[in-house]
């Protein structure tokens, strides 16, 4: 179970008597809870194609689409070599709770490149964590917590089962985009604006 290398990975992190913070449950989304259109990305922090879509092409999603109320926007954990990293970073990032959720979903996007060249997840993760009220202390406590673990299992397993295979792999309103520009979005967004029209 991957759960038990999560807790090898942040053992020496603990000490003593551990209060987790509140962890966010279902899937966290960005955007007007109304909107028509539901864009969906599975994705990994350890995968470098996820992080370049994050880091150069969602900044232009966001502001045309997200912001203007366009769209609802759900990233679903996906687990890419070296899973450990992802897994945790997705970890800390939902006991950050769902306001602060996407905040360290980015920050670990954007600075995967230093977590890869140093080979070390401990510093950046605190850090990124630090900024979004955690104390190390809460990130050790719900790393550790073996339902947080079995939580992110049972989402990997929904995305397998809707036929992921790879990330990051987008739907709009439930139809598979091939691209992942934002040429390639604002033209599945398009026709699936016209199809809510018929």
């Amino acid at each position: 179970m991957r759960h038990v290398l999560l807790s090898l990975a942040f053992a020496f992190l603990a000490g003593g008597a551990l209060s987790a913070p509140v962890y966010a449950t279902g899937e966290p989304s960005l955007g007007k809870p109304t909107a028509k259109i539901h864009v969906e990305e599975y994705g990994s922090l350890s995968c470098t194609h996820c992080a370049h879509f994050n880091n150069e092409v969602f900044p232009a999603f966001k502001k045309n689409y997200i912001d203007t109320g366009k769209v609802r926007y759900t990233l679903h954990e996906f687990l890419t070599e070296p899973a450990n990293v992802a897994a945790i970073g997705f970890i800390t990032a939902r006991c950050a709770g769902a306001d602060k959720y996407y905040q360290v979903v980015d920050g670990l996007f954007r600075r995967q490149a230093e977590i890869f060249e140093t080979r070390q997840l401990r510093p950046v993760l605190l850090d990124v964590a630090k900024q979004a009220g955690l104390t190390e202390e809460q990130v050790a406590a719900c790393v550790a917590d073996p339902a947080n673990g079995e939580a992110l299992d049972a989402r990997v397993a929904a995305g397998e089962a809707r036929g992921v295979d790879s990330t990051p792999f987008f739907f709009v309103n439930g139809v598979k985009v091939g691209g992942v520009t934002l040429e390639d979005l604002d033209r599945a967004i398009g026709a699936a604006g016209k199809a809510k029209k018929k």
